[in-house]
């Protein structure tokens, strides 16, 4: 989109800066953290049409542009405005990769600072998105499910992918492997009632059978109580999350992607039919697949 010659200076930032795949914006509440976005003309040019949002959550390697690129074309021809958000490896100076996937990290609250994002992104485009979607792959699988356990209320659909590790909803275990002592670590219980109103997507490689990365060692200076308990690999811990949910009552469709390995392209087909499906209100029956 590209600025008129008679355009003021807010319409001159939206066409260069704020419209299509934009630059690196740094969050608002925390500027240590940052986001990206796609944002379809029609969010300008037409303001009373409804606008939906899809958060698109980077994995280990923090790949924030691949993840906000792979949705654009999604977010072109769904009016929908796409924002991945960026948790840098270290934000406490000390090389952690992974505390974003467990939601909290000293006094960092991620889910705090993904709605801090959302707000964010509706002020710019003057929109309230009390709802959205979204999508997490591998760490931000990780990420999606237990952000679903803390505000369902916040979500339309949510789609999982290929997580190394899981949470289910065992109260015999504590967090992050259950969730008997979830109300403890984070001032509020889980809505059920809320959550089965989601609709949850997992998809996972059928190749994706690695062990080496996802298991805790027994005397590893992070294991817990049922770290593994979920399963060798992340077909298996998906599975048993998937029937963590439904016993819950929460309806889940679940892919499972033939010869594929731990690659996000490659179940990508799934994860774009599932929330095209979710907004023409056209699911199949929930199961695996």
């Amino acid at each position: 989109m590209l600025p008129r010659v008679n355009d003021n200076r807010e319409q001159r930032t939206r066409a260069l800066y704020l419209t299509g795949n934009t630059t690196i914006l740094a969050c608002k509440h925390d500027p240590r953290f940052s986001i990206m976005l796609y944002i379809p003309e029609s969010a300008w040019d037409e303001p009373d049409r409804p606008l939906d949002l899809l958060v698109a959550v980077h994995g280990t390697m923090r790949l924030q542009s691949e993840y906000r690129n792979a949705f654009s074309s999604f977010g072109k021809y769904n009016n929908c405005v796409i924002l991945a958000p960026l948790f840098p490896v270290g934000v406490l100076g000390d090389l952690n990769a992974g505390g974003y996937k467990y939601m909290i990290e000293g006094d960092i609250r991620y889910d705090e600072v993904l709605l801090a994002m959302v707000d964010q992104a509706g002020e710019l485009m003057k929109r309230q998105f009390e709802k959205f979607m979204l999508f997490g792959f591998s760490g931000g699988g990780h990420f999606t499910h237990r952000f679903l356990y803390l505000h369902p209320e916040r979500l339309r659909a949510v789609s999982i992918g290929a997580p190394g590790s899981v949470t289910l909803l065992d109260e015999t275990m504590d967090w992050w492997p259950g969730i008997r002592n979830f109300e403890s670590v984070f001032g509020r219980g889980i809505n059920f009632d809320a959550l089965k109103q989601v609709k949850v997507h997992m998809s996972v490689g059928a190749a994706d059978t690695e062990e080496w990365e996802i298991t805790f060692p027994e005397d590893g200076p992070n294991v817990i109580p049922g770290a593994n308990s979920a399963g060798k690999n992340r077909n298996q811990r998906l599975d048993t999350l998937r029937e963590s949910l439904q016993a819950r009552g929460v309806d889940v469709w679940h892919d499972v992607a033939p010869g594929v390995p731990h690659d996000m392209r490659g179940v990508f087909p799934y994860i774009e039919r599932f929330f095209i499906d979710v907004l023409q209100n056209r699911l199949s029956e929930p199961g695996k697949r």
